[in-house]
């Protein structure tokens, strides 16, 4: 479950982001979307370790496509550095969200075998 240890790594990231970018106080919806999103994340990835919600780190998938768009259609005459961070880290944790919690498992045929 090692993707979802880059993806609670990338929520902290975001939760950081608007120190490292200095958004002014008068940008609230960058600091919300930053805040909101990096609770959405870290949430996601912490609770897929519990077995009945093992897939919710789906629902990451959703919300880095949410990122991407609010990165790239937020501000339409220049995307400032802020909005391009948006956009990276919603593709890095599209990205890392399609990676299944066993990836790092054998199949499970090899351990049938292995134990026969």
């Amino acid at each position: 479950m090692w993707s979802r240890v880059v993806e609670f790594m990338l929520g902290c990231w975001l939760a950081i982001s608007p120190f490292v970018f200095g958004h002014a106080e008068s940008q609230t919806t960058l600091w919300v979307m930053d805040w909101v999103c990096a609770l959405l994340i870290i949430s996601f990835a912490l609770l897929s370790y519990w077995p009945p919600l093992r897939h919710i780190h789906l629902a990451t998938a959703f919300l880095a496509i949410v990122m991407i768009c609010y990165g790239r259609f937020a501000s339409p005459e220049q995307v400032i550095p802020a909005l391009q961070n948006h956009i990276v880290t919603g593709l890095l944790l599209l990205m890392f969200a399609l990676i299944p919690n066993h990836a790092s498992h054998p199949p499970r045929i090899w351990y049938r075998e292995s134990h026969n």
